[in-house]
């Protein structure tokens, strides 16, 4: 269905899903280096889920897989909220030299990012074909 929309709306639903990906870990990290990383890596992921979407035996086009990787990376952004206070006390800790021996992450943050991540990528899919 999303699918069938003109690519450079498709284009733009991917990078407002990146930027809002990157905008939840700079609200996490409040690192540049950090930020970049992330949103370099969120691209060279989309760009690798359009090739392996291509080399499939069902062949998924581009499309759908812009439309899959715009929902699973906004659906991963809003799992990420919860729990950024956690990761922002974390990382402070982190620079100025505190180090833990574990970093226990709360189930229910988990749970919450693994739910939104997969309830939005299968919104994706079913929104894609």
């Amino acid at each position: 269905m999303l699918a069938h929309l003109p690519l450079p709306w498709l284009l733009l639903m991917a990078a407002c899903a990146t930027a809002l990906f990157g905008w939840e870990m700079h609200r996490c990290a409040k690192h540049r280096a950090v930020t970049v990383a992330m949103v370099v890596a969120s691209v060279a992921c989309c760009l690798g889920m359009i090739v392996i979407g291509g080399v499939q035996p069902q062949h998924y086009s581009a499309p759908q897989m812009l439309v899959l990787y715009s929902f699973t990376w906004t659906g991963a952004a809003i799992g990420w909220h919860p729990s950024k206070k956690m990761w922002a006390e974390w990382l402070d800790e982190w620079r100025r030299g505190i180090r833990r021996d574990h970093y226990a992450w709360p189930r229910k943050y988990m749970a919450i990012l693994l739910c939104s991540t997969l309830v939005a990528a299968f919104a994706g899919i079913i929104l894609s074909s």
